[in-house]
């Protein structure tokens, strides 16, 4: 479903996306990848709303999958991402802070804090784009 659906997206048929989208979120509604393409696509049809109600659950299970393993600190960076979506730039770089006192070692964190990957996202006018 999800194929067909980022297909959809590629020919840039919104509805047909959004539906498929949908539809996957009800299957396997702990994808948080799902929930955001789902956000993506409906702000697309300028359904501000439903993509801000898309991205919550996003988040719902990034926090879950953060309290699962801590150590899983790519769920931190999509949660912060999400958050940067939400416009909630203060919670994401509490997320990142807090991932980061905890697994101090993590290569792929000290890479993200070290490039300013949290204020390229902030900038890139595509990320904004898809802000509700």
């Amino acid at each position: 479903m999800t194929s067909e659906a980022d297909f959809a997206v590629t020919v840039r048929e919104w509805d047909r996306a959004e539906g498929l989208y949908a539809s996957a979120a009800k299957l396997c509604p702990d994808t948080g990848a799902i929930w955001i393409n789902l956000g993506a696509v409906r702000m697309r049809q300028g359904n501000r709303e439903g993509a801000r109600d898309a991205y919550k659950s996003a988040l719902a299970d990034y926090v879950d999958d953060s309290g699962r393993d801590p150590a899983d600190t790519e769920a931190s960076i999509r949660r912060a991402y999400v958050l940067v979506l939400l416009s909630r730039l203060d919670d994401a770089r509490a997320v990142i802070d807090k991932a980061r006192a905890k697994n101090p070692d993590d290569m792929r964190l000290r890479g993200f804090v070290g490039n300013h990957e949290l204020d390229a996202m902030v900038a890139d006018p595509a990320v904004k784009s898809l802000t509700p």
